[in-house]
């Protein structure tokens, strides 16, 4: 595997901000670890972090690029601070950074692929809110979405998760969160009426985390829906062992052509 930092400009930020990538390699030599690659352009994740870290986290507390390398897998993970991939109200454009603006711009570094079926989002608390935002508002970029423990209710963020500065100035008037386009539940309803692609779906939360009962809501309204979604539970809290263990889960269960 290769693994970079780059530092780039937004546009839609106004500011330079920074993303880690790990991309495929093809190695037979190398002690412990076989690397896969191809001359295609590579499929790729989206990869998000939680409200308390950055776009170096999931390297820091997991074996990422280990458990990609056998699959020929692309990562991004992007940093969008405390955001909760939100256009803020009174701060930056962070949703349309994610959603719009660093796809286009990884796309344009890294020879990565461009076909829905081929580009996936994942993430853990906050990052597995905006990976289901992603999945659920863009399902023609979008095939696959998955949660690890995510912080899902909207709503409930916004009025009891955050201090109140803080929650006006990520997501503005309270009573105009549910039933937009930042409600997940909302999201959930528009994509079964909708007749275009569907993302297939993937959740997964500690049956001891603090965010279970929001993750329960979730999972009520996903399975009420035709959409092809997974859930899954284990012993847990919301913590590093838990999202070490689950975004393997998360790998085995992309759709990606596994090649022995």
């Amino acid at each position: 595997m290769a693994l970079m930092e780059c530092h780039f400009f937004s546009e839609a930020l106004g500011m330079s901000t920074s993303m880690n990538v790990i991309l495929p390699q093809q190695t037979r030599s190398q002690i412990g670890l076989e690397g896969k690659s191809s001359t295609d352009k590579h499929p790729v994740l989206f990869l998000l972090h939680g409200l308390s870290d950055d776009h170096t986290i999931w390297l820091r507390r997991t074996s990422i690029e280990r458990y990609v390398a056998s699959l020929g897998l692309a990562v991004v993970m992007p940093n969008v601070n405390r955001s909760y991939y939100q256009d803020m109200a009174y701060g930056l454009a962070y949703w349309t950074f994610i959603s719009e603006e660093l796809p286009a711009l990884a796309r344009s570094f890294f020879p990565l692929a461009e076909e829905r079926e081929k580009t996936f989002a994942a993430g853990l608390s906050m990052g597995g809110y905006g990976a289901m935002r992603l999945g659920l508002s863009h399902p023609e970029q979008f095939g696959a979405a998955a949660s690890l423990s995510g912080a899902l209710d909207a709503v409930r963020v916004a009025r009891e998760r955050l201090s109140p500065a803080e929650s006006s100035a990520i997501f503005g008037p309270l009573d105009e969160v549910a039933g937009s386009s930042r409600d997940l539940l909302h999201l959930l309803q528009g994509v079964e009426a909708s007749e275009g692609p569907k993302p297939k779906l993937y959740q997964c939360c500690g049956t001891e985390d603090f965010l279970y009962q929001d993750n329960q809501r979730f999972r009520e309204a996903a399975q009420g829906t035709g959409l092809d979604y997974t859930y899954e539970e284990h012993p847990g809290i919301h913590n590093w062992d838990y999202w070490d263990f689950t975004i393997q889960q998360v790998l085995k269960w992309l759709p990606l052509e596994r090649k022995e």
